[in-house]
């Protein structure tokens, strides 16, 4: 419980504070809304009391102001209701939107490790289903707790001035109701966080499939997903249905609570009125608002449902706040200034994981300014997580790595990664239009700009084929492209960022001979002035390199051009003669 608070305290509290006008009015509203139903007993309670006095004097004009008086505090019931609904909901609204923003802002941050391990579909659910749990939460939980205490403390202050120990025999069950009830929201607390985490594994699954559906219908692969699919839906079925079992247990506990306290007031209530102990108008006001609070208890046992969803989502929400941020965004940090490029690896050890061993060992070297290199070997020796460490995706296990003489983890990481380019294999390409995604490259860039960056890279030939030239939708992923357009968009993009460092990992690995020859066309002209690193498996596509690493297991072996490297007829010598 104390952890629970704890984590209100920090992660929820700061949001809804924001907003303490509206909270403090939407409660004012929602003691209004308990007026009618407070009053109404009473008001029976004065027509009964006259009726079995002296039924002579239950007038007209009684009758209609009591009523006059109900339908008054039933206008104002209404005029509040409206209130609740629909500043109330909004104000939920305005913390799902703070949150969520607040979430993806963070989850921008996060270090790349953190999504090696995460499913996107989880992410999913906790910026759309946990927030708006939380949003309902938010404005229902003060309000109805709020109208619970103003129940059972007037209904308890007058039930007392009644008859005390009538009320005593009934309010004795509550705390057993109580204990149940919390009792149950443990349980109902563990199967709705589960029922979250295989939510999001169904949203990770289908996510999964759908993205890649050319491959499953390639391999006739629709039976297998669908199996797949299944086994995660009978799991969140399974779970579902546990839920649903805590909550009938619960649901059934309150009504033999509630049942046992009417046979209370029958059985004694009968007892008192037989010994005119309470009056029958009395005993009438009294079961009405036994009836109230027993209404306001059933009300409470349903939110809790709702509740413990809040506070699920509350908790998953916290689960990534509490994720640390790449270091580098908090603008205490270095800016890196005017780039020249050079680049020094000093005794570099990298590794993924501790127990899988290191990817790199003492790694040494040094890059000039404006030089093209390199970087082949065998699969898996780290040639994509060298050059992933210069743009500090990930954090070196030991060493250290300098850009200009400065070391990258003393850089902001905006300027860091603002000073290097990177154009990959598998080329993402955003749902949107051509323009669209070559201008993420420099956001805010002019149209002159775009096409020119277009042209440099070759692709503006092709794009004004399109139909709609540059305005045309890409589709998904680039789904309405070839590999060779959308690898020309992607340098496009890089073109107009301009960056002093440019990373070619694979770039043309996967195009046909025609795309592969445009592409290097582009990357030559790309890579002019900049320092370059290229990873390739094609090693006709390097030999123009000014210098060559030959990187395996036990670091740089080789290093040197294309000539005098098959003049040592070592590795690399092996390895070209292989592709021949």
């Amino acid at each position: 419980m104390g952890q629970r608070k704890g984590m209100l305290r920090q992660w929820f509290l700061p949001y809804f504070r924001k907003h303490k006008g509206v909270v403090a009015l939407d409660l004012f509203c929602a003691a209004l809304t308990t007026l009618n139903e407070i009053v109404l007993p009473m008001l029976v309670r004065r027509i009964t009391a006259v009726a079995l006095d002296d039924f002579s004097r239950l007038s007209l004009q009684l009758v209609l102001t009591l009523a006059a008086i109900y339908g008054t505090l039933k206008l104002v019931d209404v005029c509040a209701g409206y209130y609740m609904i629909y500043v109330g909901h909004t104000m939920g609204v305005m913390i799902e939107r703070d949150m969520r923003e607040d979430l993806f802002a963070h989850l921008l941050r996060v270090p790349f490790s953190y999504y090696d391990n995460t499913k996107v579909g989880q992410l999913m659910a906790r910026i759309t289903t946990d927030l708006f749990d939380i949003a309902e939460f938010s404005h229902h939980c003060p309000e109805e707790f709020f109208i619970f205490g103003i129940k059972i403390c007037v209904s308890f202050g007058f039930l007392c001035t009644i008859n005390l120990p009538l009320t005593a025999a009934a309010f004795v069950l509550l705390p057993f109701m109580f204990f149940g009830t919390m009792y149950f929201r443990r349980k109902m607390r563990a199967v709705f966080k589960a029922r979250r985490e295989i939510a999001g594994d169904v949203n990770a699954k289908t996510e999964n499939a759908l993205l890649g559906i050319r491959v499953v219908k390639s391999f006739s692969g629709e039976e297998e997903e669908s199996a797949q699919f299944n086994a995660e839906s009978a799991r969140l079925a399974g779970v579902q249905r546990d839920s649903y079992r805590y909550m009938a247990r619960l649901n059934a506990m309150v009504r033999l609570f509630d049942g046992l306290m009417y046979v209370v007031m029958l059985f004694l209530g009968g007892v008192f009125v037989m010994k005119k102990q309470i009056t029958t108008a009395d005993y009438t006001a009294y079961f009405l608002y036994v009836a109230m609070l027993i209404a306001a208890i059933k009300r409470i046992v349903e939110f809790t449902e709702q509740f413990e969803k809040g506070m699920t989502g509350i908790e998953r929400f916290a689960e990534v706040m509490t994720v640390e941020p790449e270091p580098g965004y908090d603008g205490t940090l270095a800016d890196l200034g005017d780039v020249k490029g050079e680049i020094v690896f000093s005794d570099v050890t990298f590794s993924y994981d501790k127990e899988k061993g290191d990817v790199l060992e003492h790694l040494d070297l040094t890059v000039r300014p404006g030089e093209n290199v390199a970087v082949v070997g065998p699969s898996g020796s780290g040639k994509t997580t060298m050059c992933s460490l210069i743009s500090r995706f990930y954090d070196l296990t030991a060493g250290e790595i300098t850009l200009d003489g400065k070391d990258i983890r003393s850089l902001n990481l905006a300027s860091l990664r603002g000073a290097v380019g990177v154009v990959e294999q598998d080329v993402y390409l955003f749902s949107g239009t051509v323009a669209d995604n070559i201008r993420y490259g420099k956001p805010g860039a002019t149209m002159e700009e775009i096409r020119h960056a277009a042209h440099l890279a070759g692709a503006d030939e092709f794009i004004e084929k399109l139909p709609q030239q540059y305005d045309t939708f890409v589709g998904e992923r680039g789904v309405m492209l070839s590999g060779g357009q959308k690898q020309r968009i992607s340098i496009a993009r890089v073109f107009l960022k301009n960056p002093p460092v440019l990373i070619l990992d694979e770039a043309t690995s996967s195009l046909d001979n025609e795309s592969e020859q445009l592409v290097q066309r582009s990357l030559r002209a790309l890579s002019v002035g900049r320092t370059t690193f290229t990873i390739a498996h094609r090693l006709t596509t390097i030999r123009n390199a000014s210098r060559i690493l030959v990187l395996t297991e036990n670091g740089i072996e080789e290093e040197g051009t294309h000539d005098e490297l098959l003049a040592k007829g070592g590795i690399y010598a092996r390895l070209y003669k292989g592709m021949e």
